[in-house]
């Protein structure tokens, strides 16, 4: 029998668990989500909201991912839009390269010190590796994703175009609007580990509530919030 990962806690792990949604899934502070909490009658410390995010955010994420994967596995062969998304650690730019299916899910997320052909090459391994080979994939006119997709042999499977790689485009703004409700990130490492957690979490709450009518919204608004809350008995 699997031990408990929250035996040394003596917060309820509802609790930690609300928490952790509230911080990853919107722009909020840790400071904010100790205010939103204490008005719920809850009294904790934003050091260990930190400390339940950089602890159980990973493992609520890699609960999401195993939940979607078989889904993910069929919908995501027939297009992929590739970006990267400039970051500064310590006034030092890294790379964050995403990789984003046709109906704007996550697909991955990569964080690297270059741009060249070798970083494109590692991400694009890594993403055919979880998810298997797209049919056709839309980049921007860096040549480092042809150069790579060339020694992958998908090279004729490449698109590039003017606007062709808005979905990718778009899928940055939920990212960049946690990125400045954090004061930007201080090590690689924490960028790494905290875009792979938001991206699941955004993977399984984006429920197109411009395009769904109302009650289909509510429909799949309730169904979410119904799996997030099975994840604690999984």
């Amino acid at each position: 029998m699997p031990r408990n990962p929250f035996r040394y806690f003596k917060t309820s792990p509802e609790i930690i668990q609300l928490a952790v949604m509230m911080y990853v899934r919107f722009p909020l502070s840790l400071r904010n989500v100790e205010d939103l909490l204490h008005e719920r009658g809850v009294d904790v410390c934003h050091e260990s909201i930190r400390l339940w995010v950089d602890r159980f955010g990973p493992m609520f994420a890699g609960k999401i991912r195993v939940r979607r994967a078989s889904y993910m596995r069929q919908v995501t062969q027939w297009q992929w839009h590739l970006d990267e998304v400039f970051v500064k650690i310590n006034g030092e730019t890294h790379y964050l390269w995403r990789a984003v299916d046709h109906e704007g899910e996550v697909l991955e997320s990569y964080v690297t010190k270059t741009q060249d052909k070798s970083a494109a090459l590692r991400f694009l391994k890594k993403a055919m590796k979880r998810y298997g080979s797209p049919k056709t994939v839309v980049t921007d006119r860096l040549r480092s994703y042809g150069a790579a997709m060339k020694m992958i042999g998908n090279h004729d499977r490449q698109e590039v175009g003017r606007h062709l790689n808005n979905r990718a485009e778009n899928s940055h703004l939920p990212f960049r609007r946690r990125e400045r409700a954090m004061l930007r990130f201080r090590r690689m490492s924490n960028l790494q580990k905290f875009a792979s957690t938001h991206a699941s979490f955004h993977n399984h709450f984006n429920l197109d509530r411009h395009i769904n009518h109302r009650q289909t919204f509510k429909a799949k608004r309730d169904a979410a919030m119904f799996e997030w809350r099975q994840l604690l008995a999984a």
